[in-house]
């Protein structure tokens, strides 16, 4: 699995990609709520850039976890832990959750695979942020 900077841009954008494809498929719904949203330069990356993301992110699943996508797919919750440690700030951690939960709900229908994903990032984050050296732990995420 690649890796990405610690809060940056594409560490971010790989989350939200991750709540794109938690169920399996990729939605036009979803695609049209990403690009309405502006979510892309949300995070500080261009449409393109964030494509790149979600592209890489789905070779990295194909290595690194292979599995039937279908309605069913699962994705590992180690492996989601995995990528939501590279967010660690907590205003980002906040509004990912926020992008994710738009993405997800955004064909009226959350699926197990993205009950899953969302709930696994609030769990992890919640635990991480709220622990005594994550609470007090500095933003590096560019104003």
């Amino acid at each position: 699995m690649r890796s990405y900077p610690a809060n940056s841009p594409e560490a971010a954008a790989r989350i939200v990609a991750l709540a794109l494809v938690a169920d399996g498929h990729v939605s036009l719904i979803e695609i049209d709520t990403l690009q309405r949203q502006d979510i892309a330069c949300r995070l500080g990356l261009s449409a393109e850039a964030f494509r790149e993301v979600l592209h890489g992110l789905c070779e990295d699943l194909l290595v690194q976890s292979p599995m039937v996508w279908n309605d069913t797919a699962r994705i590992d919750p180690r492996l989601i832990g995995d990528l939501l440690d590279e967010v660690d700030d907590p205003g980002l951690c906040t509004e990912l959750i926020h992008l994710c939960r738009t993405v997800v709900e955004a064909d009226a229908h959350v699926a197990d695979g993205e009950a899953l994903m969302l709930s696994t990032a609030f769990v992890h984050w919640h635990r991480r942020l709220s622990s005594p050296t994550g609470a007090t732990r500095p933003s590096t995420r560019a104003a």
